[in-house]
């Protein structure tokens, strides 16, 4: 299967957290996270934000929105913050992008030692080839399809499906 160009968005969220007195959202981590693994796949970056999921408004996600429509490559990639990444999800698929959308983000910064941000990062890159036109999230090795039923669980800090 011939690789396509990926466009990957970063919009901030606790994978771009860096310690500098206080957690604060940092450059995106997603560039030197694939330049150290030696990711051979072609990639193109576009920054939209610097924030903390939480922080993102619906005029952020409106823009997310957009800068998918807008992109050239019919392969997109979110960095996203984990405590609304379901909210931006359900907007992008809602607005009827006819491209093949992945998010995903890391529950601790990619600069931990212990951060979850280069599996799922890895994880991303690597099925986003193979996943139908649509809206996605890929957490914790396991893509979501089906994000009317994705949730974040709190006490485990792992995405699933609900019911």
């Amino acid at each position: 299967m011939p690789r396509r160009k990926i466009l990957c968005i970063t919009t901030g969220g606790s994978i771009d957290k860096i310690y500098s007195g206080d957690f604060v959202v940092g450059p995106p981590a997603v560039r030197s996270v694939l330049r150290t693994v030696k990711c051979s796949l072609q990639v193109g970056f576009k920054e939209l934000f610097r924030k903390d999921s939480l922080e993102l408004t619906d005029e952020d996600r409106n823009s997310i929105v957009e800068a998918v429509k807008t992109a050239k490559e019919s392969l997109v990639i979110i960095t996203h913050g984990t405590d609304t990444m379901d909210k931006t999800a359900l907007a992008v698929r809602d607005a009827g992008v006819e491209k093949t959308v992945l998010f995903t983000g890391a529950l601790k910064p990619a600069a931990f030692k212990d951060s979850d941000a280069l599996f799922n990062l890895g994880a991303a890159f690597a099925v986003i080839h193979y996943l139908p036109v649509g809206t996605h999230v890929c957490m914790n090795g396991v893509v979501f399809s089906d994000l009317d039923k994705l949730h974040k669980d709190a006490d485990s800090e792992v995405f699933g499906e609900g019911t």
